[in-house]
């Protein structure tokens, strides 16, 4: 089995990270691509497990480096998927998840041609901003720079692959689970059953031969 890039992406309050975590928490063939990113770790975030916490100046050597699969700004702040992640998960079989935003995906659809990519939708705009405000952490005019963010992301998503809408998240991660699945049977993603499937063909013919002669 060839494995490939999974890029979820959503508007913020969607619910991507969490249907991503219930994902790598049920499925051995799915690795998660830690980011690096320049914003300051939140309580609770452990470095090299949420995110690569990273200066600015380092940041920079590591773009400079080419370090990066894709990177860009979000939220004056910037984050990166670094290559070394994605090729260490790849190089072990498994399947690797993005968990990036819509410019960023964009790259690594751009310079990757075994990508999957899944855009996640909220059920309705007022769930989203009751999501939003259900955090308790966002001034007026954060939360309407987000609804104002969000509405520029959706405006991405019909390059996605597919669309699935959080609605309920037990049914959302099936429906990417579904997927994965799907996508992994891809006849080109198994080159390894070709010898399988050629001695099945052989078989079936010398049984046919044999079952004229009788």
């Amino acid at each position: 089995m060839i494995p490939f890039l999974l890029v979820l992406s959503a508007p913020s309050g969607a619910g991507k990270t969490t249907i991503a975590q219930a994902l790598l928490s049920a499925r051995d063939d799915l690795g998660f691509s830690v980011s690096a990113t320049t914003r300051p770790p939140r309580p609770g975030e452990t470095d090299g497990v949420a995110y690569h916490f990273l200066a600015e100046a380092e940041f920079d050597r590591r773009v400079r480096a080419g370090e990066f699969l894709e990177w860009a700004g979000y939220g004056g702040h910037r984050y990166g998927t670094l290559a070394a992640e994605v090729d260490a998960l790849l190089a072990a079989g498994r399947h690797v998840l993005l968990d990036i935003e819509v410019q960023g995906a964009r790259l690594v659809r751009e310079r990757c041609q075994n990508v999957v990519s899944v855009f996640i939708l909220p059920p309705s705009a007022r769930a989203l901003v009751e999501r939003l405000g259900g955090r308790n952490t966002e001034q007026p005019a954060e939360l309407a720079r987000r609804l104002r963010r969000a509405a520029e992301e959706l405006s991405e998503a019909g390059s996605y692959d597919y669309l699935i809408t959080n609605a309920d998240r037990t049914q959302a991660v099936a429906e990417v689970a579904a997927i994965i699945d799907a996508e992994t049977h891809r006849t080109r993603r198994q080159p390894e059953l070709e010898p399988e499937l050629q001695a099945l063909i052989r078989d079936l013919a010398d049984l046919a031969s044999a079952i004229e002669r009788t």
